[in-house]
């Protein structure tokens, strides 16, 4: 685990997946629904779609049913729920004294290289969300707490596959 070069202690583990668990079972417990951001992503990207090319929108049939008739994207659980975890982020970023720029990478890659694999890594895992129905943390804790077969495989595989990738990419590191 690399420590941060100034700031707080992070979490226990133990303690912040408790504290997870928790939020998940009040997720449930009080609007019914669990926990995924790429829903709120697919809302956001149908808003401004909508709002520069209108004509686009209602020809594509999957951004039809975010912006069909008098309904607003982002009016939406999943919108207010991803802003909620981008700010308790930041907050939480400011009082641990972590928040800075900076890149993280090994020795043997430059910084273009790793922004340029960030990004493609990015897309790639932003396209895969929506082939697996949800993002990571809408398939596997969501899916998985309710013990969904599907969202079990899912997980099984990007372990694997995070696994796999990694024997490959693991000297730009050392």
């Amino acid at each position: 685990m690399i420590e941060p070069k100034r700031g707080k202690p992070y979490w226990n583990p133990y303690l912040a997946g408790t504290v997870l668990g928790a939020v998940l079972f009040l997720a449930y417990f009080l609007a019914g629904h669990g926990l995924g951001a790429s829903g709120a992503l697919a809302r956001v990207v149908a808003a401004l779609e909508g709002k520069f090319l209108p004509e686009h929108v209602s020809t594509n049939p999957y951004l039809v049913r975010f912006v069909g008739g008098t309904q607003n994207p982002l009016d939406h659980w999943l919108t207010w729920m991803s802003l909620g975890i981008l700010a308790g982020g930041f907050v939480s970023g400011l009082l641990g004294r972590r928040v800075y720029l900076e890149t993280q990478k090994g020795p043997s890659i430059s910084v273009r290289l790793r922004w340029l694999f960030a990004v493609l890594g990015g897309i790639a895992v932003g396209y895969a969300a929506q082939l697996a129905r949800g993002c990571t943390s809408g398939q596997a804790l969501s899916g998985g707490a309710v013990l969904a077969v599907g969202s079990w495989a899912f997980m099984f595989a990007v372990f694997g596959g995070g696994y796999a990738l990694a024997w490959f990419i693991r000297r730009m590191w050392n």
